[in-house]
């Protein structure tokens, strides 16, 4: 699967596109005949989970295509990542469907089509051909691109209006690889990123459950603590939350560095969350963070400290 890079840059050339950075759940969805697979960028199999997508893709005309993807659920015309997250932890179709959450699954990218390798082609023709192969239609959505003006300064500001989370651009030309590249740059709205859950912390007054999370990425094959978040959580994800860190409780600390904290509980590394916050500190922790859902499709190894974007 190929990844953006957080990035600072704001002025492109002509040989840059860019479209919207859409809040929901990778997917890549292969289609061989009858048999249409749909799977998270941990290989993790969503058939299940969101039995609407596979049926639509199993009635398209063409019978052998892979295409890359977003899996969103929209609120009042935006994105909404807690929305979606009512689907994630659903994979009994019946349940699924029943839940009341609407999903689409918003395509950019096309991997392979009739039995042709399609990722050495330039983007901008990979996308020609996405258009050609697929009709779209909910719960199918085309994710549309425009050209960068050269020489002119990304409009960020309009995007984050819109309550979008930020814009990728990518290269024209570039092809599509299996790994994180420069031809694909995330231009986020808001600081935020994944960590991974080294332990807890106990609850206070009057709340229940914990009372926040211990957060850290890796860096040079150690886990380093980036600080504790305590807000962004209701009651019922205070409880859904304890049960899964009594789950992959440990009585060791999993962080490099000793965290100044009374009594924290500790927990495999093995659990990753979506964290926005304000800024990183001189002393490298969270400024102002807060807790924005579980990542099901982030594998907790390959979170690092993503520079500023």
């Amino acid at each position: 699967m190929m990844l953006a890079v957080s990035s600072a840059r704001r002025v492109f050339d002509e040989g840059w596109v860019l479209e919207r950075k859409w809040d929901g759940i990778r997917a890549l969805a292969v289609r061989d005949g009858e048999r249409v697979t749909l799977r998270s960028r941990t290989g993790q199999h969503l058939e299940s989970a969101y039995p609407e997508l596979v049926t639509a893709l199993a009635a398209q005309p063409v019978p052998r295509f892979a295409v890359d993807g977003e899996i969103v659920a929209f609120e009042h015309g935006r994105t909404s990542f807690a929305r979606l997250q009512q689907r994630m932890g659903l994979h009994d179709p019946v349940r699924a469907l029943a839940s009341g959450v609407t999903v689409d699954y918003v395509l950019f990218d096309l991997l392979a089509l009739q039995g042709h390798d399609t990722t050495g082609l330039p983007l901008l023709d990979r996308k020609r051909l996405l258009t050609e192969a697929v009709e779209f239609g909910p719960p199918l959505r085309l994710s549309e691109y425009t050209a960068a003006e050269p020489g002119v300064p990304v409009s960020l500001a309009e995007a984050c209006a819109r309550g979008w989370e930020g814009l990728i651009a990518k290269r024209a030309a570039g092809r599509y690889v299996g790994a994180r590249s420069g031809d694909w740059l995330k231009l986020k709205c808001e600081t935020g990123q994944e960590f991974v859950v080294g332990g807890w912390t106990d609850p206070a007054g009057s709340r229940e459950a914990f009372g926040a999370l211990l957060l850290g990425y890796h860096e040079h094959g150690r886990l380093r603590y980036a600080g504790k978040v305590g807000t962004g959580f209701d009651t019922r994800t205070l409880h859904a939350l304890h049960r899964v860190l009594l789950q992959l409780a440990s009585p060791v600390s999993p962080f490099a560095e000793e965290v100044p904290l009374r009594k924290p509980h500790w927990v495999r590394p093995e659990l990753v969350v979506q964290v926005g916050f304000t800024e990183w500190t001189r002393d490298g922790r969270l400024r102002a963070p807060r807790y924005q859902g579980i990542r099901t499709d982030r594998p907790a190894a390959a979170v690092v400290r993503e520079p500023p974007g």
